[in-house]
Formats: C-alpha cells, structure tokens, sequence
C-alpha cells in the first residue's frame, strides 16, 4: 500500500484478479461486474466525503445505505412498489402541504443498524444539517439553500420547512441511481472531521455487510446480515444470496471469458459484437430482451446537440435540416450494428415511457407537418424499426422480432425520413444558399462545423456517421475525437456535440430529472459552467412556462404526464437538439447458478450492475437446483 495526504491508495493490480472463489459456494453467492477499473483507495468508505478516490460501484451503495425513497428506472416489483416507487426507509409517500413549502415523512419502524442502534428521524435530521454545514459533503449545496429547517416532531416523523415552494424536493430523497444517503448519527457525530473519515468497516442500514476486500483495489465482498429482516429492503423479501462479490478492473474480452468460465454471473456491459456471440453460443446467457437486440435501452437519449450560443444553429429550420438529412438505418447499423431503440421524441424509449410518451403520441407524430419552400411534409415514419428489423434478420433469423410491438419496443416507435428536398428548402428558406456542393450560411461563409464525439464506443461510431452524412450533401461537418467531451459540454466549448442530453427516472412519467435543469435560469455564459443535461443552452419562455407548472403540481399528478407531452410538442417544434436513440447497454446475466433475472418480458428492475436499485434484483433471484 502506497500512503499520500492521510490516504491509502492501491498499486497497480493484475487485470481481473479474484479472491479465492472456492470459499464461496455458487449456490450462495452471486459474483458481479462492477465496470470500475482499480480502485484507487479501496478501503475508504465514507460516502459523505467527495473527491475520496473510493468505489462508486463495488457494493457499497448498492447493497449497506439507504434513504426515503426509491424510484427504479423499470417497473419495480410488482406490489412492492407502485409506478415504480418504493417506500424504502418511509413508510409511506411523501406529505407536502398546499403550497410545497413544507414536507412531513412517515418513517418505517423496526429497521437497525448494522451495529444493533436503531433507525430513527434523528438520523434523518442529523444527515441534513451535518451535510448543509459541511462543505465538501455531496448534499451540502441542495441542503444549505433549500432547507429552512428540518425537525423530528417524534421518532419516526421528519418535517421540513423549506426556503421556497418546491414540488420536487422529495427526489433529493430518491434513487434513482444514487441520492442522498442517511448517515448513522450515531456514528458520525463523534467524529471530528468527517471529510477525514474513512469508516472502515462501514456501519450498514442495508442488508449487507462488509465481509473483506482487495487492499489493490479490485474486489469487494460483502456478506448477508442475520437480522436481515431489520432493513427495509429485508421487509420486502428476503435477499438470497449469502455472499456478493463485486469484481474490477476486467477488460471487455474477460468479462466473457470469466462469465463463461462460471466466475461472474451479472456482467454491466459489453460491446455489442461481444454480447452477440456469447449469447449466441451459451444458452445459459441472457441479455434484456429475449433475442436481438438483447441490450437494455437505459434512461438516457443520445442526441446530437447543437450549441444554441453558436449563431450557426439559432435558427430551427436550420436543426430541422439536419435532423431530415440523417438516416436512421444508417446510423443504428453504424452505431448498435441494428440493434439500437430509436427515439424520435426527447423522451427515452425505456421503463414506463413507451407507454406514457411514445404510444400516446403516435398518432401525432404521423400526421407532424413541416413546412419548407411553401410545401408542407409530414417526415415521421411509423416503421423505421420494422425496416432494421428486417435488416438485420438475415444474420441473425428467428433472434430478430416479429410480433410489430416487440419490434417496437425493441427498436424503437419509429423516426424522421431521411428527407433531403425538404432539408435543403428548409436551409434555403433559413437565407443559405449553395455553392457547387457546399452549402454557404447567410453571411457568404461556409457552413462548416465540428462534431465532438468520444474516443471509442458505440457514441464514436455514431457521430462519425453523423458527420459524414452532413459532409455528404454539403455541409462542412468534420468529426472531431476528444477524451473530455463531458467536461467541454458543461462549459459550452462545442459546435455540434454527440452525447445525451436527457436522463429520466425511466419507471415514472415524471420528467423533472431532466427538464427542470433546462430552465433559462440556468442557462451560463459562454465559457462558464452550468448545470447538467441542458448542454444546448436552450432559452424559451415557453419552456419556462412548462417547467414551472410542472414544479407547481405534485409528483404523481397525471397532470404532470400531460406537461410532459407539451413539453415533447415544443421540442418537436423547435427541434433544440436531435434525438437520435437510447443508450442502450449490453448488460448479460448467467443463469448457471442464479435464475429470475430481469427482462424485457419481466421488468422489475433495472439490469446494469452498478445502479442501486439493482439491490431488488437479489431479493427476486433463486439459486438453480444442483448448482454448487
């Protein structure tokens, strides 16, 4: 071990190192893939303190934390959460008061510490006034501005005051990847500097506790608590596995070779090639949907973001252009090889949007007109998805959809025709005129610009395609490769970027995860950074209009699915940025040792390793009889 300000920090360590997987029988245990590489301080697991260098994805907040609230990106189980919201340390949902100024929580009772020190609304107040007078804590900004004060009317009663009307402050509160952790009071309260603290062994609120770890930074293993059925996800039911062991570090080519070799049972993503063949040869090796293409769409849309501070892109007729010169067949066979889940609407193909967003409004999406060069068209097209569908049947046959509404879920409800007539007199009406074949803006310049994408993966194949197609008939598109896209976007430091631009609860209608961050309120400077999601610096009063009803209305008001739906009407007018497809992940799941996994069909959770609502998964599956 290496020691550096106070903090110990791992060696480098060999590529998929394991602890001795013969102490752990497989019908007790279940292996799991974190997609971390080594973790740099691996015994630090104080989740309290930002910039650690600890693990985000090897246990620990998936399977010894909790808080008020979940909200699972799928369906969640059935009757033990409802649209996909889960009371986990609540007992019920939250309370606000007319004007959400004010919100009471009921809290579950029964529920203990790892450590036999019972669960009550102490911790809950303690974790938000330690956090609101700690800078360097995750919840400290939210906490300090938002909360007036927060009380403990009796032991198992929370009530907050807070500084402004806030219909959404109970998401603080709820998962959906992570969110604001409960600290044990108790422990936390005799320590002098938290931000120092390192909290090894952790105190768990969940069902597991720390079992051992690798001191290089590769593995984690954490073992079922006996008074399991004192954690809120243990009233659920029961977690079955005795041991689960988070592994590191292990490339895309060993993660086959150790799922196939039996020394991982959940693995979080593959390439899409990699996902093919080992499905194809092991029959025991699942992926979300049944057959092609087999990866989960996850609650985030790629899009192709153009940036609205840029004059180039302030004109729609202008974003209306590119999104009808681009070929959706085109850029899911380049992208996903076929198997991508298209979206037409700023709204992700995934959970519960389907049948909230995408059904609902088909009906308006076919007969959506655009008008360019004094001509009205109608560009959506209905069965795009049956169209790759069937291109991509003649490799991989009876894997590939027939039934038209698995084809939909699958690839997607449909999307734009590439339309270049109705593109280029979009461009001609927007003052552009063409030179030979280059497109030259109103003020006699060339029409060129970059198109940020990553170095590799699926979102590379993508935005080059993008540009070549735009380069294609006549604009100067070039593709341009950068390791720090993510932190380029937040200062606005792009022309045209390929990345996603919204990210929802995936399980609930409600689109606040992502839409509230889009109010012009927020939108920076050139240059300054600003809060995520609305990368395109999209300004409209309009939009501010929704985005302010919606904080007004309470969270599981149908109202709130209506404003999303003009929400999805704006964007469609305005066309802010281009959504193109789901991130879709190629998560895979053995069933050698372990069945009940989620699917397509059975989708009661999330199936990506590292997000914490893959917790409920271990109270679902089964150990297969005779695995040992």
């Amino acid at each position: 071990m290496a020691a550096g300000n106070g903090l110990a920090f791992a060696q480098e360590a060999a590529e998929g190192s394991a602890p001795d997987l013969t102490q752990f029988p497989r019908n007790e245990t279940v292996i799991v893939h974190n997609p971390e590489g080594i973790i740099r301080n691996p015994s630090w697991f104080n989740l309290w303190a930002v910039g650690a260098g600890n693990g985000v994805s090897n246990g620990l907040h998936q399977l010894t934390t909790d808080t008020l609230w979940f909200i699972d990106p799928d369906a969640g189980i059935e009757g033990a959460s409802e649209n996909a919201v889960y009371n986990s340390l609540a007992d019920d949902i939250w309370q606000y008061n007319e004007d959400f100024t004010e919100m009471t929580v009921k809290l579950k009772q029964g529920i203990y510490w790892s450590d036999d020190v019972e669960f009550t609304a102490d911790d809950v107040v303690f974790t938000v006034q330690k956090q609101a007078a700690t800078p360097g804590t995750p919840y400290n900004g939210a906490f300090s501005v938002q909360v007036a004060e927060v009380t403990a009317p009796d032991k198992y009663t929370v009530h907050f005051k807070l500084n402004k009307p806030n219909s959404r402050f109970h998401t603080l509160f709820s998962v959906r990847w992570t969110a604001a952790w409960i600290m044990p009071k108790h422990v936390y309260e005799k320590v002098e500097d938290i931000l120092s603290y390192e909290a090894n062994p952790p105190v768990s609120i969940g069902p597991y506790t720390l079992h051992s770890f690798d001191p290089n930074g590769t593995w984690y293993i954490w073992q079922r608590r006996e008074d399991w059925q004192r954690t809120a996800m243990g009233m659920i039911s029961e977690p079955k596995p005795k041991f689960i062991i988070y592994r590191n570090n292990i490339s895309t080519d060993n993660r086959l070779i150790e799922i196939r070799n039996g020394n991982l049972d959940m693995v979080h993503d593959l390439t899409p090639e990699g996902t093919f063949s080992v499905v194809q040869q092991d029959p025991q090796i699942q992926g979300w949907f049944p057959g092609f293409p087999y990866a989960h769409p996850d609650p985030t849309l790629v899009m192709a973001i153009p940036n609205h501070q840029n004059p180039k892109f302030q004109d729609k007729r202008v974003r209306w252009a590119l999104a009808l010169m681009l070929d959706a067949r085109t850029m899911s066979m380049a992208s996903y090889r076929g198997a991508a889940t298209l979206s037409a609407i700023s709204v992700p193909p995934t959970g519960t949007h389907p049948r909230d967003y995408h059904a609902p409004l088909q009906d308006f999406l076919i007969n959506y007109e655009v008008e360019a060069g004094g001509n009205k068209v109608k560009p959506y097209d209905p069965n795009v998805g049956m169209q790759i569908a069937d291109m991509v049947r003649g490799q991989f046959g009876d894997a590939v959809p027939t039934d038209e509404q698995a084809v939909r879920n699958a690839f997607g409800y449909g999307w734009w025709k590439q339309d270049i007539p109705t593109a280029e007199a979009l461009l001609t009406d927007a003052g552009f005129t063409k030179n030979g074949n280059q497109w030259m803006m109103p003020d006699g310049q060339p029409f060129t610009f970059s198109v940020m994408v990553p170095q590799e993966g699926v979102v590379n194949r993508l935005g080059v395609i993008i540009a070549q197609t735009w380069a294609q008939h006549g604009i100067g598109a070039t593709a341009e490769v950068d390791a720090d896209t993510w932190g380029r976007q937040r200062v606005g430091n792009f022309e045209v970027n390929i990345a996603w631009a919204v990210e929802t609860w995936g399980g609930h209608p409600d689109l606040s995860f992502f839409l509230d961050s889009y109010h012009s309120a927020y939108v920076a400077e050139p240059g300054q950074s600003q809060p995520d999601r609305n990368w395109m610096r999209w300004k409209d009063p309009r939009l501010d209009a929704i985005i302010e009803e919606i904080r007004g209305t309470d969270f599981n008001d149908p109202k709130g699915t209506e404003l999303g739906h003009d929400f999805v009407k704006l964007h469609l007018e305005e066309m802010p940025n281009i959504p193109i497809m789901a991130y879709n992940v190629f998560s895979i799941q053995s069933n050698r040792f372990w069945t009940g996994w989620p699917n397509a069909e059975n989708n009661y959770a999330n199936p990506v390793t590292n997000w914490s609502n893959g917790r409920y998964i271990f109270t679902q599956i089964t150990p297969v009889e005779g695995a040992a």
